[in-house]
């Protein structure tokens, strides 16, 4: 009975830690094509007068470790995270917290799966409820987050 009472424990904690893994991310598909994704990403930073600071590629790094540790198969088919900046956002943010400074640089990742590479997924965590119910500016990095991912997969 103990076994059972163990295994059912561990069963609600892992959905519960799958429920809270999937609350952390937002998701969104596109049927456009990778690069068309990323021109559009690239375009919603820019047009909103931010920086983009990196483009960090991925799927290469993943691809050239998971060869040299002997790791074969493929995570992604295509895969780049974008680090940008909004000196505004980012200055409102840290002086309501100095620690949401772990929030800078926001990233916005654009990836394909191996299988699937008809769709492109952009995803950027979220904010979590409690920082945006007691705080504009996060409120405001939230809704940049939306309308950045939401403009990448329009294309």
């Amino acid at each position: 009975m103990k076994r059972f009472q163990a295994f059912i424990v561990s069963l609600l904690l892992l959905c519960a830690a799958t429920q809270t893994a999937a609350e952390d991310y937002a998701v969104y598909e596109s049927e456009s094509s990778f690069s068309d994704v990323m021109d559009g990403l690239k375009l919603a930073i820019e047009q909103r007068g931010m920086f983009i600071n990196n483009v960090m590629h991925m799927n290469e790094m993943l691809e050239r470790t998971g060869a040299d540790l002997g790791l074969g198969d493929s995570l992604f088919g295509q895969a780049d995270s974008v680090e940008f900046c909004s000196a505004v956002l980012s200055r409102k943010m840290i002086s309501e917290d100095p620690r949401r400074i772990v929030n800078c640089p926001f990233i916005i990742a654009v990836y394909t799966l191996p299988d699937e590479s008809e769709t492109t997924y952009v995803a950027h965590r979220k904010i979590p409820a409690a920082e945006t119910e007691q705080s504009a500016a996060m409120r405001e990095v939230a809704a940049m987050f939306e309308q950045i991912a939401e403009d990448a997969v329009s294309w």
